[in-house]
């Protein structure tokens, strides 16, 4: 019940003490705890199939005895099924098509934009009243991590927990930058994208198609590599047909491994943001970019409703938490970085990834490059004021992987983080004050520069004496993240 918690925080296990309050039900549904939205098997009650207002609300269905919080679902459960997207029906979450779809695609290379662009908005009428995932942003993960964390720290009276914080360096939050090529045109204008990106420091991952959309040449590769950004593989030939059929699917994966090695890429991302993530062990990569936060604008729906870096078997997910340049402007008819900003502030405010996706085939115009410059710009002005941490998604992985291996140790000497990789890691410490979850970077005594996690209502409550208190603090009190600015980090 815990690993999760421990894997998330990276903090020993002795902190959580979970359990399970008694037998699941066969069927699973939708529930929520405090601000997070979840889906799984529950004890005792029947659960609604579809998100909504009305959800059963587990609080009043978890107990507390002798510091041991007993809940009624299982948390690796709920957690795995929002990163995978389980919650999703299998029709739509199979990564496979409909016959309209699949007419689609098959005629798309002799549409023209406008109609295309025209097309997808008929698709995706009806977007905005989705209620789940949460748009902009859904942080469901986000939210019942912390407010477990929340009751750890509380049920052990003024206790702090040390945990290795999730950035190097103590950086409140990571941006990557990545672009998908996919046509000859998008291909041709690469240099001078990799010279917009220079300009504001920024390096990014460029996604290459290895099949009939364009020629790769090494000479193209070095180029980029030269300069400093990456390269990863983008799905095989982009015809949107790459998880239609199991057998097909592999003989595919086999070429696109193939294409990975020759390129010497470790990311994937696949056409279109299709996914099937019970097939990624024949994936031969270190990490993948197709699993959206929140999916309402993509033609396969869902969202894995975290903005963190997460396993699928081998493969490290980062996940795409921002909308793409292509929906922001040709469906939505937004030239502006308002949508953006306000994603920014609410993936920072979580301390998580933000992922973008823009194209050069569609910043080539003046009007749409004005706009990716200005989100550059912004970018970069955060990390001067903030220190985020903007590097590449290879950089990522290989941070999130030595954060994964690495542990703490308590001892006499105090609290120290072994393993590769720990002279960039730090120590962060959570508690609870006063109703808030407070995270530092240095012991209890000094408080000179704190990120604050705190409810609503600000008061505090004794988690360990009565079972009643369990639903006030997690239905009435929803868990808000504010940073502070930082000083003296």
């Amino acid at each position: 019940m815990t690993d999760c918690l421990t894997q998330y925080y990276r903090c020993p296990a002795r902190y959580f003490r979970l359990a399970l309050k008694g037998p699941l039900s066969a069927t699973s549904g939708y529930f929520r705890l405090g601000d997070a939205t979840l889906y799984g098997n529950y004890c005792g009650r029947e659960l609604s199939s579809v998100p909504g207002a009305d959800l059963v609300d587990a609080s009043r269905d978890t107990r507390i005895e002798e510091g041991v919080m007993y809940l009624p679902f299982d948390l690796e459960q709920v957690i795995d099924n929002l990163r995978c997207e389980r919650y999703v029906d299998t029709g739509q979450n199979g990564g496979g098509m409909t016959a309209l779809a699949k007419t689609y695609y098959l005629v798309r290379p002799l549409l023209p934009f406008a109609l295309r662009s025209y097309l997808k908005k008929l698709h995706l009428n009806g977007w905005e009243k989705m209620s789940f995932p949460r748009w902009p942003v859904d942080c469901s993960i986000e939210n019942l991590a912390a407010q477990l964390l929340q009751f750890a720290a509380r049920s052990k009276g003024a206790g702090n927990i040390p945990f290795i914080w999730f950035w190097p360096e103590g950086a409140p939050s990571c941006a990557i930058m990545t672009h998908d090529v996919e046509t000859q045109s998008g291909y041709d204008f690469c240099s001078t994208l990799m010279d917009v990106d220079d300009s504001f420091g920024i390096k990014a991952s460029f996604q290459i198609i290895p099949e009939e959309r364009y020629g790769v040449s090494a000479g193209f590769l070095n180029s980029l590599r030269d300069r400093g950004f990456e390269v990863a593989i983008h799905d095989l030939n982009h015809d949107g047909h790459l998880y239609e059929d199991r057998e097909q699917f592999l003989r595919r994966a086999a070429k696109i491994n193939a294409y990975g090695k020759q390129y010497g890429a470790e990311g994937f991302r696949a056409a279109v943001l299709y996914r099937k993530q019970q097939w990624y062990d024949a994936l031969q990569f270190s990490y993948d970019m197709s699993v959206p936060n929140v999916a309402h604008l993509d033609p396969q729906h869902g969202g894995c409703c975290t903005v963190m870096p997460y396993f699928i078997g081998n493969i490290l997910e980062l996940p795409v938490t921002t909308t793409q340049d292509y929906m922001l402007f040709h469906i939505l008819n937004d030239y502006s970085i308002s949508l953006w900003r306000r994603q920014i502030d609410l993936i920072m405010e979580k301390h998580g990834l933000m992922s973008f996706l823009v194209h050069p085939d569609y910043v080539m115009k003046a009007r749409e490059m004005s706009i990716f410059q200005e989100l550059l710009a912004h970018l970069a002005r955060l990390r001067e004021k903030t220190r985020v941490w903007i590097t590449t998604p290879g950089e990522v992985n290989r941070w999130w992987r030595q954060r994964a291996e690495m542990r703490l140790v308590e001892d006499g000497e105090g609290v120290r983080i072994e393993g590769a990789g720990k002279e960039r890691a730090r120590v962060a410490y959570a508690s609870d004050q006063n109703g808030r979850l407070i995270f530092t970077f240095q012991p209890p005594a000094d408080r000179a520069s704190l990120h604050q996690v705190h409810n609503s209502s600000g008061q505090s409550l004794d988690l360990t004496s009565a079972a009643d208190d369990v639903g006030e603090f997690f239905g009435e009190r929803q868990i808000e993240y504010h940073t502070n600015e930082r000083r003296g980090l």
